[in-house]
């Protein structure tokens, strides 16, 4: 007997901005494409955006590189309202109102600790007001969870997912180009 492995396919609803395949939101247009794999809950996450997202931003708006963010929702065991998952939607709604970026760092800024409840749908959206998406249709979208299928697809919580086998990512945050990691943070200092 064989058996095939189900493929994950792409929700109907991605938010703009989307990668090709659906699982990333494309910041730039430069001719490398760096692939950063982030959690919104996680601390290290959050430490690798304070250090290495300037340097990101300014390869993007020098125009040299494409950067595509997969925001994964892996710690959702570590909140009480799943909220790597809908911060992780959340920010699918900010990239359709054109301000996933900022919205990423404001997320980072105001991250809550693990274990404890998360940020709450109102939470959020003030999040979203302070960065310039003050329209209802962002409050719609965050309270209405429209991107929480979007946001399992990212993370790729089946273990049949194609994507996460072949980016091989085996941490958060991870960056690769090409498939080759090239930059992972690492809380552990070095020669000290």
């Amino acid at each position: 007997m064989t058996t095939h492995a189900r493929r994950a396919s792409v929700p109907r609803h991605i938010p703009a901005g989307a990668s090709a395949s659906g699982d990333g939101i494309v910041v730039g247009a430069g001719p490398v494409t760096i692939d950063v794999y982030v959690d919104f809950l996680c601390p290290f996450c959050r430490r690798f955006e304070e250090t290495a997202g300037p340097t990101l931003h300014a390869m993007v708006n020098d125009g040299l590189a494409t950067v595509v963010y997969h925001p994964m929702a892996f710690l959702d065991e570590l909140s009480a309202n799943v909220y790597s998952s809908r911060a992780s939607a959340s920010s699918g709604c900010a990239a359709d109102g054109g301000a996933f970026v900022e919205y990423a760092e404001a997320l980072f800024a105001n991250q809550p600790p693990e274990g404890g409840p998360g940020l709450t749908d109102d939470e959020l959206t003030e999040i979203g007001r302070l960065v310039g998406l003050d329209g209802p249709a962002f409050g719609r979208c965050v309270h209405a969870h429209a991107y929480l299928g979007w946001a399992a697809y990212v993370a790729g919580h089946r273990d049949d997912n194609p994507r996460k086998a072949r980016s091989r990512v085996r941490a958060d945050p991870w960056c690769h180009e090409r498939g080759l990691p090239i930059m992972a943070y690492s809380p552990i200092k070095q020669g000290g």
